[in-house]
């Protein structure tokens, strides 16, 4: 369904034959404004008809009536009054005026009749549809398709006025349809094609050439169908969608002040008027037809009123005259979809199923279902909104709807169930049921809620006319094979003619000693021999045929019970695809769970997954949605989702997650959540705290890239002797992102990268050396050691800031702790500890000569190069693969999180890819790329680096996609594979040494990453890209984005003066910089350099 721009509606209004019925329809329109499938501004009404048979003409008046009368109470109180005017104001006569018409967009529904198939009629009937782009995950409804249907397909551009819609066709029209409304005025009728033969039971239109409406056919004959046939040889069918202008709703709106049409709105029959049936199409538009007479039209009857009204005749033709003089000189034109189809939803069941089944289809239908064991659905049937549990058969072209099953059940071809329970379910062990619908109905007799069951054949029918059969026989074998006999079903004084389905009394309502059950119906398939048991259970209770039945139906607990059952699967549903790993979004679940009131069952759910999964992938993902949930109670207010997680109440939660306890934990963190609930702005932080502890459970799983740390013991360097670890920086040219956990280990990363020397230097470095003093002296900043920021630790208190990042040495510190140099939680202090493994301390210095945020890898290749200074230096060679493995371990430890891209592609040398497997423990393997003789010059003379001026924000960046991630948003999956195949892809162009396809893969990527993280693009380089884009191949900003290094390969070499000369002509671009790049085929280099006394 398309969730396009479309109409901004300022009234809906839902017509329905039941008082009783009116509050509920009101809450399901309510339902589907929070939902958002209605504009927030839109007026909601339901609206009950005058009189159970006002006719679609009646109903269509008097909800027009309905909607002016809102509308003008509103323009009315537009200003404030004095106390003197506000009494004038309740004392004066209440004006409706239709100058409120003018400005509004107007959409009456229209309930129609009762319905066999379900109790809240066509328009609740759940349809074999989702809708997976829809922002809260719900039934889809017939109601549903045709908001959508008049919302974003026929009704966008047309101009203020009044769209009419019955709910009783299925409809389907293509989008983009173009619908010309200039210089419109009157009515338009929309219409759809179907054939000649279909078009004698219905209504057709016949139109000239024009467009214009001539007259309109019901069950016409040959000849007037003929008449319609159009070029394509079908027949325009009347689809029971109009439009009528201001004009036109103007003039029909001003006949409810006058008899007899008075009679078909609340104000005249609250007058005592006489009740009218009026047709929509048959008297209020047929009268706008330019070939009918008004002799021919006043002596004419709608269809739906019936040949036996014959007393009425004189009172219709008052009506139907004026009409005539209100209408007769508006026009009426029709469009035609060719495209598009209608279908009448009718009594028949061989109809209903065939329009809820896909015959032919390979497999079953499951929507918003779950099914234990789905191999037992054949093939073209359709479960909507059920819980199927154990054997549970179902035959092809079968349906089973707001159902909750356990078997074993065996459910045969042509059958169509609904409203069953657990409950109901032995009555159905052992039956093998066939070509029939059984339906669970909730009933409400004299203020007493109960169920009851109806049982009737597929091949029924329910029209009056006929000799009739019941379970698909006919009626004289149905008594001789049950024993009931027809004074059972109907009073004596029954005319023959009105002895039919409609009026058997067959349906148990109430039984004098038991509730009833599906039994109660059932034994009519198959009497047995009970010595007529079940006949006089039968004939004991108190029985309503289905016309009495209907008055009776609780539709507000039938609705309120498929929300249960569609709650209760789609709460299985979230702990199936959790536990499984499925990439499957569940927001659109939480968003309804929350918007219909019971978030609580969701967090329960969520927290017994959290609670007993065996992978810490699943944990996590479980407290992401937990986190999701109470960001959704507080509907957007409350402050950013991002932001802190320390707040000292959650310590013991996360305490239990530090230790291993994750049972534990997500109970502790339950019982804190219960206490941040009250407002908006407690519930946003409690979800920040929920992602923080998701963070622990993230850091443990990428911890288990220890096992892939392994160092070889070397000859201790002397004393004052240098370890220096020099590094390049790394580009990345695809992939990127799919090396962050938790999409490395949960999906798969491959993320392709280049070592790269800046102006010709390696911009990385670390250099670390024995001390005596049994101390650790840090030094930041620059190579230059003078102008460092330096920093003493003499004891383990001035090491315990070692995971706070922004703290001065934090990744010093915790470079130590993670070589394994000092215990953080030994007993013994730095000083004991320093002397007694190395006999003194250690001096470390870290340097880059990129500016902070740059893209280019800093702070992973930056801990690369102090962690392999380390080791050296204190007796410990470490391979590179080991480092990179080891460098996934200290960042966690920081607490900043992040992948390995960075440090593979700055501690390894030249063009590789690295790739980590959907599996734990998390395992980096790293293969170079071969490119041809030269290519590798060719690049570097192609390759520029441009520092944009900007810093970027990368922590923000990375919450935002974690949390899309734990999202599992559609198009983040999507991208998630888009990133992995296209470095496939890259490696290829690579081997190929094409400059043009790099850079198509290179502007693809920025694509990409623009669509892992929205944001990441700044409006001056937005700018900038768009002034380099005729110089370059392609070109993206490097790692995240936000700001940093962009780079470029450019269409000519060595273009660094000529694109300088570009920039500088354009305004508005800041402080940037043009930098020469090329290849480092060295990577990491460690050496040691002469001793020295320390400083």
């Amino acid at each position: 369904m398309e969730q396009s721009k479309g109409v901004d509606w300022t009234v809906i209004i839902l017509t329905c034959q039941y008082k009783d019925s009116v509050q509920v329809f009101q809450k399901e329109l309510e339902v589907r404004q929070r939902r958002e499938q209605i504009p927030a501004g839109t007026l909601l009404l339901a609206v009950e008809d005058p009189e159970m048979r006002v006719g679609s003409g009646g109903a269509t008046l008097n909800a027009l009536l309905v909607a002016a009368e809102h509308l003008s109470a509103r323009a009315g109180f537009t200003h404030l009054f004095t106390g003197t005017e506000m009494w004038l104001l309740l004392w004066a006569e209440h004006v409706v005026t239709s100058d409120v018409l003018h400005s509004a967009w107007i959409f009456i529904l229209h309930m129609g009749r009762d319905f066999p198939f379900d109790d809240c009629g066509r328009a609740f009937t759940c349809l074999p549809v989702e809708n997976p782009q829809a922002p809260v995950e719900a039934l889809v409804c017939n109601l549903d398709c045709l908001l959508d249907v008049m919302t974003h397909r026929l009704g966008p551009g047309s101009p203020p006025g009044v769209w009419v819609c019955s709910t009783d066709m299925l409809l389907s029209v293509p989008p983009n349809l173009g619908i010309s409304w200039d210089d419109f005025r009157g009515a338009r009728v929309i219409a759809f094609p179907g054939s000649p033969t279909y078009a004698m039971n219905h209504g057709v239109y016949l139109t000239d050439s024009q467009g214009f409406v001539l007259d309109i056919y019901y069950q016409g004959t040959e000849a007037e169908i003929q008449r319609c046939v159009r070029p394509d040889g079908r027949v325009p069918l009347v689809s029971g969608v109009v439009f009528f202008s201001v004009e036109t709703a103007e003039h029909l709106l001003a006949t409810h002040v006058s008899p007899p049409l008075d009679a078909c709105t609340y104000m005249g029959l609250d007058s005592g008027a006489r009740p009218v049936q009026l047709s929509l199409f048959f008297d209020i538009l047929l009268c706008m037809a330019r070939s009918v007479s008004r002799e021919d039209f006043l002596a004419g009857r709608p269809p739906e009123m019936g040949q036996g009204d014959t007393d009425v005749a004189s009172y219709l033709k008052g009506a139907r005259a004026q009409l005539w003089r209100e209408l007769r000189d508006q026009p009426l034109t029709m469009v035609y979809v060719p495209d598009g189809s209608y279908s009448y939803m009718t009594s028949s069941a061989s109809e209903f199923l065939h329009s809820h089944t896909l015959p032919g289809a390979p497999g079953p239908q499951i929507i918003h279902s779950q099914v234990e064991e789905p191999q037992l659905l054949g093939a073209g049937c359709s479960v909507i909104s059920c819980l199927l549990e154990g054997p549970v058969h179902l035959g092809p072209g079968s349906v089973l709807q707001h159902c909750h099953l356990r078997g074993p059940i065996y459910i045969d071809t042509g059958c169509f169930l609904s409203g069953l329970d657990i409950a109901q379910c032995e009555a159905l062990h052992g039956l093998k049921l066939c070509d029939v619908v059984l339906q669970g109905h909730h009933v409400r007799l004299h203020g007493s809620l109960s169920r009851a069951f109806t049982l009737f054949g597929r091949l029924d029918s329910w029209e009056r006319q006929g000799a009739g059969t019941y379970l698909n026989i006919s009626w004289s074998e149905f008594f001789k094979k049950t024993g009931i006999r027809d004074w059972d079903l109907w009073d004596p004084d029954t005319l023959p003619t009105e002895r039919c389905l409609l009026s058997a009394r067959l349906f148990p309502v109430l039984h004098p000693s038991r509730a009833l059950g599906p039994q109660d119906m059932l034994w009519m398939l198959d009497p047995q021999e009970d010595g007529g048991k079940a006949l006089k259970a039968w004939r004991a209770s108190w029985r309503l045929s289905w016309e009495q039945l209907q008055p009776h139906l609780d539709r507000a607990a039938t609705l309120a019970s498929r929300r249960d059952l569609f709650f209760c699967q789609a709460l299985q549903k979230a702990r199936h695809v959790l536990e499984a790993r499925q990439d499957l979004c569940l927001r659109p679940l939480i968003r309804a769970a929350v918007r219909e009131g019971c978030p609580g069952l969701l967090l329960t759910t969520l927290d017994q997954v959290a609670a007993g999964a065996g992978n810490p992938g699943v944990a996590a993902r479980a407290l992401a949605c937990v986190a999701d949930v109470l960001g959704c109670m507080a509907e957007g207010q409350g402050g950013l989702r991002s932001g802190p997680a320390a707040n000292p109440e959650w310590v013991r939660p996360f305490s239990y997650l530090e230790c291993g306890d994750l049972a534990g934990g997500v109970e502790a963190l339950a019982q804190e959540r219960d206490k941040w609930l009250s407002r908006p702005a407690l519930l946003v932080r409690a979800a920040r705290h929920y992602e923080g502890a998701g963070q622990i459970l993230i850091r443990q799983a990428v911890m288990t890239a220890q096992h892939f740390v392994s160092t070889e013991p070397v000859d201790l360097p002397a004393p004052g002797q240098w370890v220096v670890a020099e590094c390049p920086a790394r580009v990345d040219f695809s992939g990127g992102w799919s090396d962050t956990p938790p999409i490395a280990y949960e999906f798969g990363g491959a993320v392709l990268g280049l070592a790269v020397r800046v102006d010709g230097r390696r911009p990385i470095g670390a250099r670390a050396r024995r001390i005596l003093e049994p101390e650790l002296w840090l030094a930041v900043g620059p190579r230059q050691e003078e102008m460092a920021m330096k920093i003493v630790c003499r004891s383990l208190d001035d090491l315990q800031d070692y995971c706070q990042p922004h703290s001065p040495g934090a990744l010093l510190k915790a470079a130590f702790i993670c070589a394994g140099i000092v215990h953080i939680r030994s007993e013994l202090s730095l000083c004991e500890q320093l002397l007694h493994t190395f006999g003194g301390g250690f001096e470390l210095h870290t340097w880059s000569e990129l500016p902070h945020g740059s893209g280019l890898g800093t702070s992973s290749i930056l801990a690369g190069a102090a962690l392999a200074a380390l080791q050296r230096v204190a007796g410990r060679a470490v391979g590179t693969e080991a480092l990179i493995h080891a460098v996934l371990h200290l960042e966690q430890v920081l607490t900043t999180g992040g992948g390995w891209q960075d440090q593979v592609g700055g501690l390894m040398p030249g063009i590789k890819v690295g790739r980590s497997r959907a599996q734990l423990p998390l395992k980096v393997e790293v293969e170079e790329i071969t490119v041809p003789q030269g290519f590798v010059q060719t690049l570097n003379d192609h390759l520029l680096l441009v520092y944009t001026g900007k810093t970027r924000l990368a922590r923000n960046l990375l919450q935002d996609v974690l949390r899309s991630w734990y999202a599992r948003l559609p198009a983040v999956v999507q991208n998630a594979h888009a990133l992995v195949q296209q470095t496939e892809e890259c490696i290829e162009a690579f081997h190929q040494g094409s400059l043009p396809l790099l850079g198509q893969y290179l502007s693809s990527y920025w694509q990409q990453k623009k669509l892992m993280a929205p944001g990441c693009e700044p409006l001056a380089v937005r700018r900038m890209m768009d002034v380099l884009a005729p110089y370059v191949h392609g070109q993206s900003l490097a790692g995240a984005g936000g700001g940093g290094f962009l780079y470029l390969l450019t269409k000519e070499p060595r273009q660094k003066e000529a694109l300088e000369a570009v920039l500088a002509k354009t305004e508005g671009l800041g402080k940037y910089s043009i930098h020469l790049v090329e290849v480092d085929t060295q990577g990491l280099s460690l050496q040691l350099l002469r001793s020295e006394a320390s400083t």
